[in-house]
């Protein structure tokens, strides 16, 4: 039998989810937790969330909610862009980005064996500011889509 103390924290407990939802892995800390863990593994910078950068890439997913094609807005800064459906949360779309990962090679420093361009934009030394926006799409599916700055991948410079 559980103690009245207890089931009071309980009930709390269950209250405070029912009056606040969760936002689970979609919030700006959860993309920065999610992307300074892959820059962690190779001893880059965190990245910091930038409002800017955010408010430019939920202009941008605002623009595709017709369509949720994977197009790049050719703006300003860097990008990654991701869709899905059901539960896809932001911090499963930057963890697809990082599963890129064993497609690149270090020494030669390009991709190899597979795309690894989303997962160079995640890590990228030189990028300091994240945003990200999340929408679901007329047809259904989730669109995610990062902004970075300074932007990533130019030639002949390395990642870390």
């Amino acid at each position: 039998m559980l103690s009245p103390r207890y089931l009071s924290l309980l009930s709390f407990i269950l209250l405070s989810l029912i009056v606040y939802p969760s936002h689970a892995q979609n919030s700006p800390q959860d993309y920065v937790n999610t992307h300074n863990a892959a820059r962690s593994q190779v001893r880059v910078p965190n990245i910091a969330w930038d409002n800017n950068l955010q408010s430019y890439a939920q202009s941008y997913v605002n623009s595709r909610l017709g369509d949720c094609n994977l197009v790049h807005s050719n703006g300003p800064y860097g990008e990654n862009l991701a869709k899905g459906s059901g539960e896809f949360t932001g911090a499963a779309a930057v963890d697809l980005w990082v599963k890129e990962k064993p497609n690149y090679d270090y020494n030669s420093n390009s991709c190899v064996g597979g795309e690894c361009l989303h997962y160079t934009q995640v890590v990228w030394r030189n990028s300091a500011r994240v945003g990200c926006a999340r929408a679901r799409c007329n047809n259904g599916w989730w669109f995610f889509f990062c902004n970075y700055g300074p932007p990533a991948n130019y030639r002949n410079q390395r990642l870390y």
